[in-house]
């Protein structure tokens, strides 16, 4: 799965979290909570339906790591690469 496949995904769960942001004006390095004005719950939904998705599994430690568009997509990069490793 590319990098740009990963970042659709990511887009994709966000707006279905949060329909009324434009997904064009999230900047990458903002927390998405602050940024979409979610909740921890709606984030936990945004993480679930990426497992889902893309069949990775990430712990709640590395929760933090998916706070930014750009450290979801490198983290779940990494998980996708190691998968097929």
């Amino acid at each position: 799965m590319s990098e740009d496949d990963i970042r659709a995904a990511v887009i994709a769960e966000l707006g279905n979290i949060a329909p009324e942001a434009d997904a064009a004006t999230i900047n990458p390095e903002s927390d998405l909570r602050e940024e979409l004005d979610i909740d921890s719950l709606d984030f936990l939904n945004f993480v679930t339906a990426l497992h889902k998705k893309l069949g990775v599994n990430v712990p709640e430690s590395d929760y933090p790591r998916l706070l930014t568009v750009k450290g979801a997509i490198a983290y779940l990069a990494a998980k996708l690469g190691s998968a097929r490793a």
